[in-house]
């Protein structure tokens, strides 16, 4: 996707947890994916926490942040390995724009009681 006419940007994050440049470009490409949705998103934020106290099937945990006009959407996943974590993290983003995008499209085709009222009344 070219950078220069999309103004969206990508934020990646660590927390206790060192970004190589390769986890970096993994997650970026990912989030890519998200922009096909909505041309609205202002900023995805994502934040990759270790925490080696955790179980090992707990240790990674990404969050996501996806700043929108309207409604921020969130969500977190915990996994095993961190490229798993990121994967199912935007897959899950995925799952939710799309969700948002479907209930925008049914609630513009619903009809609106005022509607019905405006078109029972009769003209004078």
């Amino acid at each position: 996707m070219n950078r220069q006419n999309n103004p969206q940007e990508v934020i990646v994050s660590g927390i206790h947890l060192e970004l190589t440049p390769s986890l970096k470009s993994f997650v970026q490409e990912k989030a890519e994916r998200l922009f096909r949705h909505q041309e609205r998103i202002v900023r995805v934020r994502v934040e990759l926490e270790c925490d080696p106290k955790q179980a090992v099937a707990h240790r990674f945990t990404a969050k996501g942040h996806i700043q929108i006009y309207g409604p921020d959407l969130n969500a977190s996943v915990t996994t095993d390995e961190c490229h798993k974590a990121t994967s199912m993290l935007i897959d899950k983003l995925d799952r939710m724009l799309e969700r948002r995008a479907h209930m925008i499209k049914a609630k513009r085709q619903h009809v609106r009681v005022t509607d019905l009222e405006a078109a029972a009344i009769p003209d004078l």
